[in-house]
């Protein structure tokens, strides 16, 4: 169980879907939800294509499972990690699990975790499919927490999926604030990215460019804010 209110968490690395390069900062945004207790990567060792992921777990205190293909185009990774996951949740050691791939058919083990009352907090590409993403409690994507790589020289940088126009947010606030059921024209800003969040386990500020929450509303004309205490007030200008 958690100790001193941090929760354990289970991080589970799927190496044939995750670029090596972004171990470090995986890692850094992980213990924003809780201490990684158990780091494990799963792979197919002999393989040269992941000699990246041998030196980030020799140097990230990763543990390292082989997984040999068996057949040729199968992930043998897979089914290596979703056995472990089973017996690390009937251990009942850990408060949740972190599932890092883009691999959708990790979303039945993710659904399985939850049905037991564990979080799942899925990490991945912005091309992992909405199954996968919308079955976990909260989904982050991995270009919102590795610094944009400066393009080859003559090159247009290249446009990530992941980022978005602060305007597009104002939907998500809008309903989140119509699923709060109160008479007064203020609402606590905390509440709102709670349902937020709750609807869209993708949904993350730094897809539209900012920080926190509190940033993305202020800079939006749709609304207005105030502060009262440690608290933030949101209302719709409309």
């Amino acid at each position: 169980m958690a100790r001193a209110d941090i929760p354990l968490l289970a991080v589970l690395i799927d190496a044939d879907n995750v670029v090596a390069r972004h171990a470090e900062a995986i890692l850094k945004e992980i213990t924003a939800y809780g201490e990684p207790a158990l780091r494990r990567v799963y792979g197919d060792w002999s393989n040269p294509q992941l000699g990246g992921w041998k030196e980030k777990a020799r140097a990230l205190g990763l543990v390292t499972h082989q997984q040999s293909a068996n057949t040729k185009g199968k992930n043998a990774s897979d089914i290596g990690l979703v056995i472990d996951a089973m017996d690390i949740l009937h251990a009942g050691k850990f408060d949740g699990f972190v599932l890092v791939s883009s691999d959708s058919d990790f979303t039945r083990l993710a659904s399985r975790i939850r049905e037991d009352g564990l979080e799942v907090i899925g990490i991945g590409e912005a091309k992992t499919p909405e199954a996968l993403r919308n079955v976990c409690n909260r989904f982050v994507f991995i270009e919102n927490i590795v610094e944009e790589e400066p393009p080859a020289k003559g090159a247009a940088a290249p446009k990530s999926e992941a980022k978005r126009p602060p305007i597009e947010a104002i939907d998500l606030i809008v309903k989140a604030m119509d699923k709060i059921d109160q008479e007064d024209d203020w609402y606590l800003l905390g509440l709102i990215g709670q349902r937020i969040t709750a609807d869209n386990p993708d949904f993350d500020t730094r897809t539209y460019g900012k920080r926190k929450l509190s940033d993305l509303v202020t800079d939006l004309k749709r609304f207005e804010t105030k502060r009262e205490g440690n608290h933030v007030y949101v209302r719709r200008v409309d």
